[in-house]
């Protein structure tokens, strides 16, 4: 397989992987919005956790990210993954905001 390639399924499997993890942050501020939580929300969360611990664990980089680089030195923040670079540049902040939004509410509807 060629290097092109390589990168444009790696960019695949990162776009898909990314569309997950929103559906999964949205589905958690919808179930902390509507108090229907469910394992699934609880499921979700733990997933979105884990992901932030490999984040951690490869300094803030996913490790698709330092798979890409392998095939690729573009600059840009959409090098690994078809979004606009907008999006991928700012990705981390703007669904983490969010992410954290949905997960109080979940806690505030659970504690009470």
């Amino acid at each position: 397989m060629k290097p092109e390639e390589k990168l444009r399924l790696i960019k695949l499997a990162h776009t898909l992987i990314w569309i997950f993890f929103v559906w999964a942050i949205f589905y958690v501020v919808y179930s902390g919005l509507t108090n229907q939580i469910s394992s699934l929300t609880w499921i979700c969360i733990g997933l979105i956790l884990g992901e932030g611990v490999i984040l951690l664990i490869f300094s803030m980089y996913c490790p698709l990210t330092i798979m890409a680089r392998q095939y690729s030195d573009s600059t840009r923040d959409n090098f690994d993954i078809y979004l606009p670079n907008w999006l991928a540049r700012h990705n981390k902040v703007i669904f983490t905001t969010i992410f954290i939004a949905g997960l109080i509410l979940v806690l505030i509807r659970t504690i009470s």
